[in-house]
């Protein structure tokens, strides 16, 4: 049914321009790829012919089949106007790509450009878009309708603000106006707090914003939904354990909210439609409220007009999807018009009713940077989420717990934490303060005392201690026979592991914690204590759900699903949370690798907890468990679904951890063997194969006790790798340059893993590092894809730039590289997916280590090559014939590279620099005729800027001057103001390239200084190599320069491989004359 109302918007509307998000950042992550799928699904069903711009090459919405045309130029008002010139779109989407989407298009609209070309925008107003983003703007729209936001005065100097702070009283707020991601913000006490912060605050920005602090206050937010005929609903509303002062995205989130009496509900939410319906937003938004729970005053924080990370967590906590309606609403429908896709018999009109918990929590990388800041406060830092579902909220937060991947097992029976000051662990949000507050209950303290210093709400404490009590009776238990039915059933109910239920009956202390795991589970499963199989139906039951969304809980008799045993279901593995080195790239296996059992007559069962993530969209697979994937878990599911197989080569080192132990209990694992994927993970063992096959590697030794340590560094020398075994991305790998950095770091290695000894290799400097990424059948190579990294050895392979095809190997090189994969792959019986890491210096190779399992490069090299490697491993693990890929592997007339997105500007305090521990957070892909269109494009995807007028250079070591030199000529040819530190200008002095000579924070009384050169905006661009990597940044003079470069939002180049390339390309190149062309133009 089409009202003629819609008829017109539709009718008009027969190409769509879709904004993606470009590279995942903190703040900004994988989310978006799931709202830009669900809107091209939208649009596509339509009948419209869509263009997506979006660089991120990883994501699964830049695959084949979702958009019609695709383009990986960065998302920025020059590159999308000429996409714009070259498409004639007749409308665009601003909301589904995030922030960096939505400034684009409001740079695009003010600039006139939009209206040029005669492109409307879809849904929610420029306007209205402009009403929510400006702060003064904001608050006027919502004084029309007398409703209250925060107090907030805007200063020009330290004085207004110490009179603007008095006037609205203590504690207030500082934001620095045009913030970068919360910087210079912070709470102040007392006018002592306010001079400090605020000296900082207007280092970085004209203007100050000082808000009355409603610290400690709730936090709580409305995901609405309005159409244009002005029907309103709320999808969901969600709280946040923390109290207000920390970041929504740093909170560990609850829905639906738990602590609202009725009146409060529904006050605020007629509070949320009055807004929205007032600004005008069509499609999706979310009101976030501060609200007084002491005198039910509330005030509104802010307006998201655009889908958020709330709104990917609300899709998956309600079932109702967001993105997919909002983008409808934007081609003209009204809500009464479209059925929800998902229960199929309900118009998209009902709000959800939930009758389950869903608890989210962040996940953090702190430990990866050095010298940053752990409190957490009001700029996110987070790098991705989990959400668990359960019928309590005792058993939703433990099973989050335990997904977030930090090595704990839950809320309680985990390694008892040091803490040197309890009530400052309790008062101070810091990334590990849940586990504070089991500590505290553990010893004692009141829940009125927890409450004081940390402000959460007394329900969710009184939550928490009913666990801590659960466990409490749990270890009064004597021995196994002794555990009682019931009290095992409240436990499960409580949400603890087998795990956690063996430890604390102490049947860790008789045997290995893994038997001792497996001998609960057979007892728990012979006394009847069985978790039951619960569909996510939106309607609490009111309406037959058909989604096959579902979760498991010890609440409950029966399950909702009828299993047929019918050995049709094929279960893939997710990849969890997204973190530093496991991200989307993961995601767009998991989805190929579904869609290719589904084309294939196959039942597809995905198993994974992400929010954020396509694969645990509605209609992706036949059957998504949105729980956990610990072994306990995956094979509850596995004794229900009796699969086919199961395929853990898609989801990252997660699945590929478990392995062995599914192996152990005769699970049918589907290609390489169990076997051989420890025999590639176990350093050990891997190392003693190369040997034996004849494979090259660097000289490695396996030890257990510093003396060996010694013996083997007296033989090989300084610089050593040091990595224990099983890890991703680098985890707790280090280069030691001396005895005391290795004696250091051995004592953080050792904690990693007590099993594995540490494997300690030669370190080669000044070596190129070349990938294969490949496909086998029994040990035979169907597919592969050979790539190389711009940057030498030490950058670890997530961090690197990557071209592909290899540019500069020397035919030989490549020949032997084929060679050892072969050899490798028949060795291992390799069938499947894999990746190989190899050291090439003049033609010399040596193999540095070997995945049996998906990398982070496989979307990127399928894409590039137009051969989906996933789909041939699946077909393959599925025993279906597979034809090789005829064509010869460099026979294309064009370049991809790969540039990763760093998000420093995040982490106050560390020190951007790269080394063999991954950094990165993101990563973009971008196609060219050459190397150089390739690389500028993506360059300029992560952020870096072409300078206008002026370098400062700061380079440690005579290799990485001399590696710079060639490009400070070019830079100087262009007319460039180069500036140099002293060590740097005396190099530069004695080649003859004229460069202006700047201080050293360090050089105190000297003049001019370079920081004072970087804050008056002089410097375009900074490119600073240290010349080795300390583990305290203080220690390196350049580091100042480099942090304030960040800071400040200068384009900082770190390697002097990567610099010497960017400055190459952007001297050769002028912008205008790169080829802009979609993905389907590269033949």
């Amino acid at each position: 049914m089409q009202t003629n109302q819609t008829q017109p918007i539709l009718n008009s509307m027969k190409k769509v321009l879709i904004l993606g998000s470009g590279a995942l950042k903190i703040g900004e992550a994988g989310e978006f790829d799931y709202s830009g799928s669900q809107a091209l699904k939208a649009l596509r069903e339509e009948g419209v012919t869509t263009v997506l711009i979006n660089p991120n090459i990883a994501t699964v919405q830049t695959s084949e089949g979702v958009a019609d045309k695709i383009y990986f130029e960065p998302v920025s008002p020059y590159f999308v106007e000429k996409v714009i010139a070259k498409e004639r779109p007749d409308g665009i989407l601003l909301s589904f790509g995030g922030q960096t989407a939505l400034n684009c298009g409001v740079e695009l609209y003010r600039t006139g450009v939009l209206e040029k070309y005669g492109v409307q925008v879809l849904g929610t107003p420029v306007q209205a878009i402009i009403d929510t983003e400006d702060r003064e703007l904001f608050v006027e729209r919502l004084n029309e309708i007398d409703v209250k936001t925060i107090k907030s005065e805007a200063c020009e100097s330290i004085e207004a603000a110490r009179k603007a702070a008095a006037e609205l009283g203590y504690p207030v707020i500082i934001r620095a106006a045009y913030a970068l991601g919360g910087l210079g913000s912070g709470f102040c006490d007392n006018e002592e707090e306010l001079n400090a912060l605020a000296e900082k605050a207007f280092s970085f920005s004209p203007q100050v914003l000082v808000e009355k602090s409603l610290k400690g206050w709730k936090e709580i937010e409305y995901e609405v939904v309005r159409d244009r005929y002005d029907n309103c609903i709320t999808v969901c509303n969600m709280e946040n354990f923390d109290p207000l002062g920390i970041h929504t995205g740093e909170s560990i989130v609850i829905a639906p909210s738990q602590t609202l009496t009725n009146a409060e509900y529904h006050k605020l939410r007629a509070l949320a439609i009055k807004i929205i319906r007032h600004i005008g937003i069509v499609g999706e938004c979310n009101v976030q409220y501060a609200f007084d729970p002491e005198s039910e005053d509330y005030r509104v924080i802010e307006v998201n007009a655009r889908l958020s990370r709330s709104s990917a967590l609300a899709s998956k906590a309600t079932g109702y999807p967001l993105a997919f309606v909002a983008a409808k609403l934007g081609m003209g429908y009204g809500l009464f018009e479209l059925n929800n896709s998902v229960t199929k018999t309900t118009p998209a009109f009902f709000e959800p009713a939930l009758d389950y918990v869903v608890c989210k929590i962040p996940r953090w990388d702190l430990s990866k940077f050095r010298g940053v800041n752990r409190e957490l406060g009001s700029s996110m830092k987070s790098v991705g989420e989990v959400m668990a579902i359960g019928r309590t909220f005792e058993d939703a937060i433990q099973k989050g717990l335990r997904m977030i991947g930090q090595g704990m097992h839950g809320f309680t029976e985990n390694k008892a934490l040091h803490v040197d000051d309890l009530d400052a662990a309790l008062s101070a949000p810091t990334d590990k303060r849940i586990f504070a507050i089991a500590q505290a209950m553990y010893e004692g303290y009141s829940i009125d005392r927890i409450h004081a210093l940390t402000r959460i709400d007394r329900w969710f404490l009184q939550r928490l201690e009913n666990i801590i009590q659960t466990d409490a009776r749990l270890r009064r238990v004597e021995s196994l026979d002794k555990l009682d039915a019931d009290l095992l059933r409240r436990a499960k109910q409580h949400g603890f592991s087998d795990f956690q239920i063996a430890r604390a009956i102490g049947l860790g202390q008789k045997m290995d914690m893994d038997s001792a795991v497996l001998m609960l589970r057979t007892y728990r499963k012979s006394i009847g204590v069985l978790p039951v199989v619960k569909q996510i139906d939106t309607l609490a039951a009111e309406y037959p759900a058909q989604t096959n969304y579902l979760y498991l809980t010890y609440s409950g008799t029966q399950s909702d699903v009828q299993y047929v045993g019918d050995h049709r279901s094929i279960i893939v593995l997710g990849s969890g949370a997204y973190r530093i080195g496991s991200s989307v790239e993961f995601d767009w296996c998991g989805v190929q690798a579904l869609q290719t059992i589904r084309n294939n007559g196959y039942r597809s069962v995905m198993i994974n907890y992400n929010p954020e993530t396509v694969s645990t969209d509605y209609d992706m697979c036949d059957r998504l468990y949105f729980d956990e994937l610990t072994f306990e878990r995956v094979m509850d599911i596995i004794e229900l679904e009796n699969p086919y197989g199961v395929i853990v080569s898609t989801g990252g080192q997660i699945p590929n951890n478990l392995a062995l132990k599914l192996d152990a209990q005769r699970v049918p694992i589907l290609g390489t063997s169990a076997q051989s994927i420890d025999n590639a993970e176990d350093r050990d063992k891997f190392s003693a194969m190369l040997d034996r096959i004849g494979v090259d590697q660097p000289e490695w030794s396996a030890l257990t006790s510093m003396d060996d340590v010694q013996r083997f560094i007296d033989e090989v020398g300084f610089p050593v790798l040091v990595r224990p075994s099983y890890v991703l991305s680098g985890a707790a790998m280090n280069v030691c340059f001396d005895n005391e950095q290795l004696t250091k770091f051995l004592q953080l290695a050792a904690n990693v893993s007590k099993q594995h000894p540490v494997v300690i290799s030669k370190f080669m400097l000044n070596t190129k590092e070349v990938e294969m990424d490949a496909v086998a059948r029994d040990g035979e190579i169907i597919a592969y894809a050979i790539s190389e990294h711009v940057e030498f050895a030490g950058v670890h392979s997530g961090d690197a730039t990557i071209m592909f095809p290899a540019q500069k190997l020397y035919v030989e090189t490549v020949r032997r590289i084929k060679k050892i994969s072969g050899n490798i792959a028949r060795e291992l019986k390799i069938s499947g997916p894999f990746n190989i890491q190899f050291l090439a210096r003049d033609n010399e190779i040596k193999v540095i280590e070997c995945n049996l399992r998906a990398s982070r490069s496989f979307p990127f090299v399928s894409k590039v090559l137009k051969i989906n490697l996933i789909d041939i491993a699946t077909r393959i693990m599925l025993h279906l014939p597979v034809e090789k890929p005829a064509k010869s592997l460099f026979d294309f007339d064009y370049v991809g590279v790969k540039a990763s997105q760093f998000s420093f500007n995040r982490l106050q305090n560390a020190d951007p620099v790269l080394g063999v521990d991954m950094a990165s957070t993101g990563e973009v892909g971008c196609l060219g005729e050459d190397a150089n269109h390739a690389l500028l494009q993506s360059m300029l995807s992560v952020g870096q800027r072409i300078p206008k007028k002026s370098v400062l250079f700061t380079i440690g070591g005579a290799k990485n001057k001399v590696a710079l030199q060639d490009a400070a000529r070019q830079l100087v040819e262009k007319g460039y103001t180069l500036y140099a530190t002293p060590g740097t200008k005396r190099f530069f002095d004695e080649i003859g390239v004229p460069v202006t000579l700047v201080y050293h924070p360090h050089d105190k009384d000297m003049q001019p200084q370079a920081l004072d050169l970087m804050h008056a905006h002089e410097i375009d661009m900074v490119v600073s190599v240290p010349k080795a990597i300390v583990s305290d940044p203080s220690q390196d003079k350049s580091y100042p320069v480099r942090r304030a470069a960040v800071d400040l939002n200068i384009p900082l180049l770190t390697n002097p491989r990567l610099a010497a390339a960017f400055i190459n390309a952007f001297c050769t190149i002028r912008l205008d004359d790169l080829d802009i062309r979609s993905w389907d133009e590269y033949k």
